[in-house]
């Protein structure tokens, strides 16, 4: 399979830049020649930034799963689709060709028919790395009901909070699921979060790990025994089939829950058409695939990255995707070498955490590995620093592999600025040059567009995209007011990201990092409200303001300033007790790396609590807290600089 929309020189790069900026709608168009469609577009993009309303190929009728699965199966119909590596190295690789995921998939939309589920229906997934996840995934897509796939590390009030947003009737899950040495009892996490719900009609429950479960009659059914009924539903005559839906171009595909600068998490919609045309386009070309080539992902179907360059993006392409179950150090720091070898790997994308913890290991888990089948190496999820993408391109890929550096969000759909592999420079700890179909501007804080260079030639400002592309997302579900405030009222008439960047005079981008009052630890984001709101759960505590930190290894961790109620208590047993109390709540993943018991805040006179200056001692920059003089009590910062952890 060729793909006529592959970028190959610097020169075409350019080129196609150029024309995608100065006829959007021409270039898109072109390139959304190469997918199959039930009904063309009647117009390829009508938007505006104020309300904001963005479509794409209106008017358009396609479903994402034939461009996907079926019309690959003339041509590959025995090439793997997914290559599933399981947590324990000594259990079976499963290799699910492209007919074995189209039989599977069928039969899962069967069962989800079976069950009620309809159109326009939510359906919650949350469940292991195993490929049923991607038949749950791919299943729903198939009948237009529209997935939220849940990450497994989030705690039962978590996923509560997300079923009731999003109004699911429809659970998909697993017994548990295994996560290097650890058993993670998801169908009892679901069952508490179930307690009080009063829309979830059905919980479908895959076995993964035969932990015992409580499976509530005229609620809860068996994956395996829905599938066997469905299978001689779908399969006649050796032939499966189950008509896939009919869906919009502008159709929603599916929510995924990502943390604001609130407290409650927003469910970001993206929408069928421009998704499935903005994962392909930026999987082919920043990874620059080859048909033929095995790609590695190592992200969590819960993220976006394991959507986009997992399932989505690659199954579009035709690709061979990598899905892993485990974690790059168990059963040692060489899993990930291991599989790369394996495998036969071409293509390893991963997160900088993951590459700053095997770092952290030395070169003996390297000993004996080969990795001579790489080709690409690519980093995602946070800004990568020199030190390990340097330890990258030298250990991992022996300078011979190109490093993609991608910025992104769950936003986003898929990659806005990134070298390609090969093609255009790469620089190192710089994402680099925009997508074509991409128009950043840097703009001060009050939305004037930064023309100052420092001395060193680099201009630095808010990142904001000047018009939309195809993957953009479309909503927050259920609040377009929120959506328009979060994105689009900051600097109206253009997206804004969060994020701060420099520019050099070659027009690369460096991302530095969250300008609002997210976190990004080992590239997730966590907003410091949620945080907050965790931590003042707890029985004792009285207030607290949560900031991010340098954290070797997870790029930022957190720090939390917590004043508490009791006068006498025991410091490292209270710190657990707070940490128990996020885990709780959110999840491990929230979970403070840091808590300092203070007196009191840096507030200004009007109550607001002033994060900048708790960021700085964080940092332990003590030089630069700024002017204290307009707080409420000045001496509070004196007393948390020397309580510093």
């Amino acid at each position: 399979m060729a793909y006529p929309f592959q970028i190959t020189s610097l020169e075409q790069y350019h080129r196609d830049y150029k024309r995608s900026a100065e006829d959007p709608e021409g270039f898109w168009a072109e390139v959304a020649e190469n997918f199959l469609w039930r009904k063309k577009w009647d117009r390829v993009l009508n938007w505006n930034f104020t309300e904001p309303k963005v479509e794409w190929f209106g008017g358009a009728k396609l479903n994402i799963t034939e461009n996907a699965i079926d019309r690959h199966l003339a041509t590959m119909r025995d090439k793997p689709a997914i290559i599933w590596e399981p947590n324990n190295p000594e259990e079976r690789t499963r290799v699910v060709t492209y007919e074995r995921l189209h039989k599977r998939v069928c039969q899962f939309a069967q069962v989800l028919k079976n069950n009620g589920v309809k159109k326009g229906d939510r359906v919650c997934i949350y469940m292991g790395m195993v490929p049923e996840l991607a038949y749950a995934v791919l299943g729903c897509a198939r009948i237009g009901a529209i997935h939220s796939v849940i990450f497994g590390g989030f705690s039962a009030r978590s996923i509560a909070d997300r079923l009731d947003d999003a109004q699911a009737e429809y659970i998909v899950t697993c017994d548990g699921a295994y996560r290097g040495a650890k058993d993670i009892p998801l169908k009892s996490l679901i069952d508490d979060a179930l307690i009080g719900n009063k829309t979830v009609k059905r919980v479908i429950v895959y076995t993964r790990t035969r932990t015992p479960v409580s499976m509530i009659k005229g609620r809860d059914v068996w994956w395996e025994d829905e599938m066997e009924h469905a299978e001689s539903q779908v399969e006649k005559n050796g032939v499966v089939s189950f008509p896939a839906e009919e869906m919009d171009a502008e159709d929603p595909l599916f929510i995924l829950y990502t943390s604001g600068s609130t407290g409650k998490p927003k469910g970001v919609v993206h929408s069928t058409a421009g998704y499935m045309l903005w994962t392909t386009y930026t999987f082919v070309n920043v990874f620059q695939y080859k048909p033929g080539d095995i790609h590695f992902c190592t992200a969590d179907i819960g993220w976006i990255t394991g959507h986009s360059y997992i399932v989505y993006g690659p199954l579009c392409a035709g690709a061979t995707s990598v899905m892993f179950e485990g974690i790059p150090t168990w059963p040692d720091a060489g899993r990930f070498w291991d599989i790369i070898d394996k495998h036969q790997v071409n293509i390893l994308y991963t997160a900088p955490t993951a590459i700053r913890s095997l770092m952290g290991f030395g070169h003996e888990p390297l000993e004996g590995k080969h990795l001579a089948s790489l080709k690409v190496l690519g980093t995602v999820g946070e800004p990568i620093n020199e030190e390990a993408w340097h330890w990258y391109d030298e250990n991992i890929g022996k300078k011979q592999c190109p490093v993609v550096d991608t910025w992104w969000q769950t936003e986003t759909g898929g990659t806005l600025i990134s070298n390609l592999a090969g093609v255009t420079p790469e620089k190192p700890s710089w994402a680099s040059l925009p997508m074509p179909g991409i128009i950043p501007l840097l703009v001060n804080e009050d939305g004037s567009e930064v023309t100052e260079k420092d001395e060193d030639g680099v201009m630095k400002g808010n990142l904001c995209i000047a018009a939309p592309w195809p993957g953009i997302l479309r909503t927050t579900y259920g609040d377009h007011e929120r959506c328009r405030t979060n994105y689009f009222a900051t600097y109206p008439g253009m997206y804004f990201t969060g994020d701060g960047a420099l520019k050099d005079d070659q027009g690369n981008y460096r991302i530095t990092g969250r300008v609002d009052d997210v976190l990004n630890v080992s590239g997730h984001r966590i907003g410091t409200a949620e945080v907050e709101n965790a931590i003042n759960m707890h029985s004792g505590v009285v207030e607290s303001a949560v900031v991010g930190y340098p954290h070797d290894i997870k790029g930022q961790g957190i720090y939390a300033f917590v004043i508490y109620n009791h006068a006498h208590i025991n410091d490292e047993l209270t710190r657990q007790d707070i940490q128990q109390t996020v885990t709780r709540i959110i999840g491990p993943i929230a979970k403070p790396d840091k808590i300092q018991f203070v007196h009191g805040l840096p507030k200004t006179r009007s109550g607001k609590i002033m994060r900048r200056i708790l960021r700085k001692i964080a940092e332990a920059d003590f030089d630069h807290l700024g002017d204290i003089s307009t707080l409420l009590d000045p001496g509070v910062v004196e007393e948390i600089k020397n309580g510093r952890i």
